[in-house]
């Protein structure tokens, strides 16, 4: 299993109708992804910023490839993400899950 992690921030005011925008729009999307497995979304304020880790667990580096694109380095926006988002960080994380 392979864990993809991608991290972004918003101003404070923006915290919870972002999160709320999350809720409705990237996780229905993760969800009916051939190959997706779980998620994990994770929130905190900090430095007067509102974070954001978004850890998704997929059966393997192939199927990430039916969600983000044959780049699947490359991290994944929404259009609606640029009303929230302070920067676009362009790149994910992916590590091997072996417990």
């Amino acid at each position: 299993m392979i864990a993809r992690i991608w991290h972004g921030k918003t101003k404070v005011e923006d915290f919870d109708v972002y999160t709320e925008f999350m809720i409705q729009r990237a996780i229905p999307d993760y969800e009916k992804t051939s190959g997706f497995v779980k998620l994990s979304f994770l929130r905190n304020i900090k430095n007067n910023e509102g974070h954001f880790t978004l850890i998704t667990y997929w059966e393997n580096l192939e199927v990430i490839k039916n969600f983000a694109g044959e780049d699947f380095e490359k991290a994944k926006y929404y259009p609606e993400d640029k009303q929230f988002l302070l920067e676009f960080e362009e790149n994910v994380e992916h590590f091997e899950v072996f417990a």
